[in-house]
């Protein structure tokens, strides 16, 4: 990986990144102005969900509700051709999610496994503490930049699909992460503080051409379940099982960063992490997760699903980098050229 020089994290977009396919390519296209039909339901269904093509163009429709592309008009958030193709990629990612994560289970039952066994972002932390070097802890950043320059925006889409205990609960979750009145301590800004502390650029988006399907569908799953209300009890599940299953990964990553000679700056980010989750993660499961079943039971199954998918695409992205660093190659994808 090519490490670039800090730079101030600004308000301006990311640039659109290359395309990675057909779909990836339409999308792209209608971005940019460029007129004809997109794919239609053949090609969705026929796409792997887990690819690049996939993951990267759900990933392009996810972006135009947060801070959207460079060049790329605000009015593009409601295109209805582009909602349709990504009702149809959304129901392909989903399907194969539900597939993958079958049979039935209690919220309790997957949160106490969480508690028991490591959920598989532990096994990258644990590599990292263990054999990790400092490029490895860099490019394992950049696949979280993703996520964490977000840090908690998917989440707050849950505001105003909850009501009573779990309202108030993620209220105060929420608070927490984004800083508690102060910006310099919002979560997502200490993350940027770790990149820069790690030579990396902190630019939101500026990595998005380097991450790879994994990475991407560990953020997409968020805004899948978040943009719905329909799956608001997955995207419970889902944030219920990121609390939880934090505090032990983040004093693990936080180990292998000082004894990689990191520095503070950048280890400042998960030894918050060891504090604030270890109190959130009783939070979450008594009054968000509590106070949503308490007032609609009928959803224990979708919270269910919503913690199990998350270490499902969880582990998907820990096989992915800890294959690669063991076999000698970097776990980003390489950038030189157009692949669509």
């Amino acid at each position: 990986m090519t490490i670039t020089a800090p730079r101030p994290a600004g308000a301006r977009a990311p640039a659109l990144p290359p395309a990675r396919g057909e779909l990836s390519a339409a999308v792209s296209g209608r971005l940019r102005g460029r007129p004809g039909a997109l794919p239609g339901p053949r090609a969705a269904a026929a796409a792997d969900p887990y690819g690049e093509d996939v993951q990267l163009a759900l990933h392009l429709c996810y972006e135009l509700h947060y801070r959207g592309f460079d060049g790329v008009p605000d009015t593009a958030e409601w295109d209805p051709d582009l909602l349709r193709l990504r009702a149809l990629l959304e129901e392909r990612f989903e399907g194969a999610l539900r597939e993958a994560c079958p049979g039935p289970a209690t919220p309790d039952e997957v949160f106490d496994a969480l508690l028991t066994e490591p959920p598989d972002g532990r096994g990258v932390s644990r590599h990292l503490l263990r054999h990790g070097t400092l490029e490895q802890l860099r490019e394992y950043a950049v696949l979280r930049s993703v996520h964490q320059l977000r840090e908690s925006d998917p989440q707050a889409w849950m505001l105003p699909r909850l009501r009573g205990r779990a309202k108030a609960g993620l209220v105060t979750v929420l608070y927490d992460e984004f800083g508690c009145g102060r910006e310099e301590r919002a979560h997502a800004r200490l993350y940027a503080d770790l990149m820069s502390a790690l030579g990396l650029d902190p630019g939101y988006g500026r990595y998005l051409p380097e991450v790879g399907a994994p990475a991407l569908a560990v953020a997409n799953v968020m805004s899948l379940f978040g943009l719905h209300r329909a799956r608001r009890g997955a995207l419970v599940g889902h944030f219920a099982a990121l609390e939880i299953g934090s505090p032990p990964a983040a004093s693990w990553h936080a180990a292998a960063l000082r004894r990689c000679g990191a520095g503070e700056a950048a280890v400042r980010y998960y030894d918050e992490h060891v504090e604030a989750d270890a109190v959130h993660e009783q939070l979450v499961r008594r009054e968000v997760v509590g106070g949503l079943l308490a007032e609609e039971p009928g959803l224990a199954p979708d919270v269910a699903f919503g913690a199990r998918a998350t270490v499902l695409l969880d582990d998907a992205l820990a096989t992915s980098a800890i294959r690669a660093w063991r076999s000698g190659a970097g776990a980003l994808r390489p950038t030189s050229e157009e692949e669509a």
